[in-house]
């Protein structure tokens, strides 16, 4: 389904310059010759001159009873288009700002729909004119067919929504995770800013949590997805800005690789009602992660330092689809991050580096002990003597939810910060419960003084509380180069029942790795 491509041909097309019948350009089909049902684009000239045309574009179905064919799903804005200049953006345009308009809004977000500005117009021009056809070709494609999915959902027969989630969903998703696509994401994502960002991957994850739901139901409709690992997108990207390196990463819970879990794999349809609720919500939760790391490159004789701290590791499990005030029965049941572990270093076989440092020490808790000791006698008129003696002792210490260490792999050096269950002890991520194992202190985790989450169950790790430098030695002969620093981590999101009565629990982990700029230049960094 190549559809820029299509329209970028259409100036010069023999088809669009000698037919009056429209150019039309099939985007799905179910493949019965005897009642075949198909989605369809069709572009249609509604003015102008032979040299210069002004198309509409269309969105219609075939097929589809009762649903009227000459109704169109959807209508774009008029576009200008030429053979000698093509003018495709406001077209790009109106599908950004309506997948922004219509998207998913997270339970505690702070930015409503309303609020958000229009796109403006050069960010969007400059991605089409500095970008390769094919990686133009790939970011159109998935524009068009996430503005297509609430059409298809909403506006048009289940039937339709069937084939949408097969023929048009499924290839997108084998490709949404490729480099030449993930390089427009970036480029996007960094021309309009971080809210239309969140809108535009809580979109996707929106819908890649309908199709994870479709396929783990068990009446039909699995056979309408492909049921490939490698059809489980995920989403990062990594620069360099004003001293900090940022990597970021989306993925949907349901795409994440399933760690650990209470054995129950029972699908959505074989459970009682209440944990086909908690599942159906938990089914629509997506991991939001951001890593920022702050460095410094310090010049001296024969070598330069390079130097790096945490400066914010961000984690928040975002739940897409329901507002405030909505009233759904364990809407408040949600995964929450367990277990982080970030790595930074120089490329992997880089020999100018001389030396990692680490900066922080393997904490050795001291046990703080306390022994009481009671004597109790009796002194009354008797002729033998009674003495009672009892000792009593108690051991008391001190313990963090979140343990923090560091170590070394290689030049690559490791923040690990890790979730510990308050009431047993126990290490989140790893921990797999036996039998109707259920009691665990992370009940309530939302609320109190000592919630090891903020009240939305996010998690951050400032420099305050993990700011101790790592740093490297590097070579004196690499100073006005830039060179290739990697960056990734592993993260992992848990569920324990909070305030539900339920024996569900499972681990999901996700990994992501991308390259950053280290300027090694005077006067850049200091």
């Amino acid at each position: 389904m190549d559809i820029w491509s299509w329209i970028s041909e259409l100036p010069n097309s023999v088809e669009w310059n000698e037919s009056n019948s429209p150019p039309i350009f099939e985007l799905a089909s179910d493949g019965h010759d005897d009642s075949t049902r198909s989605i369809h684009l069709k572009a249609e000239r509604t003015s102008g001159s032979d040299s210069e045309a002004v198309v509409t574009f269309m969105v219609f179905l075939q097929g589809f009873h009762p649903f009227n064919a000459q109704k169109p799903l959807w209508v774009s804005e008029k576009c200008t288009i030429s053979s000698e200049n093509p003018n495709f953006l406001p077209l790009l345009l109106q599908l950004l700002q309506e997948i922004i308009t219509n998207s998913p809004t997270a339970h505690d977000s702070t930015c409503p729909r309303s609020q958000l500005q229009k796109l403006k117009p050069e960010p969007i021009a400059w991605i089409i004119d500095s970008h390769t056809p094919e990686s133009l070709s790939l970011f159109f494609n998935l524009v068009f067919t996430l503005r297509l999915f609430w059409l298809c959902a909403c506006d048009a027969p289940s039937e339709a929504g069937s084939l949408y989630f097969h023929s048009l969903l499924a290839p997108i998703l084998e490709t949404a995770s490729s480099r030449k696509l993930a390089s427009v994401l970036r480029t996007f994502f960094i021309t309009v800013g971080v809210d239309t960002e969140l809108c535009f991957m809580r979109t996707l994850g929106y819908i890649i949590a309908k199709w994870c739901i479709i396929r783990e139901l068990s009446v039909g409709l699995q056979t309408l997805v492909p049921s490939s690992s490698s059809s489980n997108p995920k989403f990062s990207y990594a620069t360099e800005s004003h001293g900090l390196w940022i990597l970021k990463g989306y993925a949907p819970v349901m795409t994440m690789k399933l760690a650990r879990s209470n054995g129950q794999k029972s699908k959505f349809l074989s459970i009682d009602a209440k944990e086909a609720i908690i599942r159906y919500g938990l089914a629509h939760h997506q991991l939001e992660a951001h890593v920022q790391l702050e460095y410094t490159v310090r010049f001296h004789d024969g070598f330069i330092q390079v130097n790096a701290r945490v400066d914010n590791i961000r984690l928040h499990v975002a739940r897409l689809g329901f507002k405030h005030g909505n009233d759904v029965d364990y809407v408040e049941e949600k995964h929450f991050p367990s277990r982080a572990r970030v790595w930074v270093g120089p490329e992997i076989g880089a020999t100018y580096v001389a030396g990692l440092s680490l900066g922080r020490s393997t904490e050795n808790n001291e046990r703080e002990v306390e022994i009481e000791k009671n004597v109790k006698g009796n002194f009354e008129k008797s002729d033998v003597s009674k003495v009672k003696a009892s000792a009593r002792s108690s051991r008391r210490t001190r313990t963090k939810s979140w343990r923090m260490d560091q170590e070394a792999e290689g030049n690559a050096s490791i923040f690990d910060i890790v979730l510990h269950d308050n009431m047993t002890g126990q290490e989140v991520g790893s921990w797999k419960p036996m039998g109707d194992e259920s009691i665990h202190g992370l009940r309530g985790r939302y609320v109190g003084a000592s919630r090891p989450f903020s009240k939305s169950g996010s998690v951050v790790i400032a420099g305050d509380e993990y700011g101790e430098e790592v740093g490297w030695r590097v070579s004196k002969e690499m100073e006005g180069s830039v060179l290739k620093w990697r960056i990734g981590g592993e993260f992992w999101v848990s569920y324990l029942p909070d305030q539900a009565k339920s024996s569900h629990f499972e681990t999901r982990c996700v990994q992501w790795c991308d390259e950053v700029d280290l300027p090694l230049i005077h006067g850049k960094i200091t």
